[in-house]
């Protein structure tokens, strides 16, 4: 069987491929909208084809790349039942197999993070995709979307951890870069759902957690039960060939700071800051041209229409806004710098000469 675990830095998720050598079949679980260019590569790469996308639930922090795979390449999307999502055409029950070639996942219900979560097992339960409903040392939160500590403390301790002590669990995030945990492990050392802890322990802890809801959640959870698609009928616009970008599911290209170093020299590098910051400790990127954003639709002439044009400024934001500018005012080929000044800074790229 050909596994591989695959990371999206902006909301820590983790998608699976799984894939079956003799058959070339494979399965995608919880892919990410804005990680479908790099799916699509590896599958391509491995001599794979896409049969099934998987989610493990529906995400609130970030959308879904089923419907966009669907479009590209056919493939089935699969979801829980009980969500009653737009264009589903594999609703899950517990105890269904979703196959790939001479190998299948086996799905097993594990409500309580929310009311629709789904760990899949694998036939020889050597590994189980677990989604949020059990995270490594931890567990996804329960007071939003049907979520109940209850049923998650009955789903973890009946569906999950019972599986055999060796079978490893792949979550559905980590946030401290680690990668894979064990039935064993978990019984064990995870201080929420392991050991000695009972119903009481756990939901005086997880009702007392407090915590803000995800800042995507108004975005990410009506675009996931539509299963990734965007609303209206505008086509997906693939990858321009003028740099390496990312669609975000905003609609707004990004290039990754290496990949601007690397591409620079034929680029119009457009910084949207005010001018004072243009000059900060920051400093600037080398040939990048001043614009405020509060000026650039009066100054717009200034730029070339034939050249790809960046934006930038602190930290993405209002870059993004300048992209949705010029791309309204005819621009056709525009990006914004991931993460802006700060994540440049931060990976030690150049900056002009002279900044603070």
């Amino acid at each position: 069987m050909i596994f591989r675990q695959l990371f999206d830095p902006v909301s820590s998720t983790y998608t699976y491929l799984l894939g079956d050598a003799e058959s070339g079949e494979a399965l995608l679980v919880d892919p990410v909208y804005e990680q479908v260019p790099r799916d699509l590569a590896l599958l391509q790469e491995l001599g794979l084809r896409l049969q099934t996308t998987l989610d493990t639930h529906v995400h609130a922090d970030h959308v879904t790349g089923a419907w966009r795979l669907r479009e590209r390449c056919g493939s089935r999307i699969a979801l829980a039942a009980v969500v009653g999502a737009e264009g589903v055409d594999l609703p899950l029950r517990h105890g269904d197999r979703v196959s790939f070639g001479k190998r299948y996942l086996e799905v097993r219900a594990t409500p309580g993070h929310t009311s629709g979560c789904l760990t899949y097992v694998l036939d020889d339960a050597s590994m189980a995709f677990t989604g949020d409903s059990l995270l490594i040392r931890g567990c996804g939160r329960t007071d939003f979307q049907g979520g109940s500590a209850q049923a998650l403390f009955t789903s973890v301790r009946e569906q999950i951890l019972t599986l055999p002590d060796p079978c490893l669990l792949y979550p559905g995030h980590d946030y401290r870069g680690i990668t894979v945990t064990s039935v064993a492990e978990e019984r064990r050392f995870n201080p929420r759902l392991g050991g000695d802890v009972d119903l009481g322990d756990f939901a005086g802890y997880m009702h007392n957690l407090n915590l803000p809801h995800p800042k995507l959640m108004a975005v990410a959870v009506p675009a996931n039960l539509r299963c990734g698609k965007p609303e209206g009928e505008a086509p997906v616009q693939e990858s321009p060939d003028w740099a390496p970008l990312t669609l975000r599911f905003s609609g707004v290209w990004e290039i990754e700071p290496m990949a601007l170093l690397e591409h620079a020299a034929g680029l119009q590098i457009v910084d949207v800051r005010e001018a004072p910051e243009f000059i900060d400790p920051l400093g600037h990127l080398p040939d990048a041209k001043l614009v405020p954003l509060s000026q650039l639709m009066a100054r717009i002439d200034e730029l070339d229409r034939e050249r790809p044009v960046v934006a930038v400024c602190r930290s993405g934001v209002r870059s993004a806004q300048a992209s949705v500018l010029l791309s309204k005012a005819g621009f056709d080929k525009v990006a914004n710098l991931a993460g802006g000044m700060l994540r440049w800074k931060a990976e030690g790229l150049p900056v002009a000469p002279g900044s603070r």
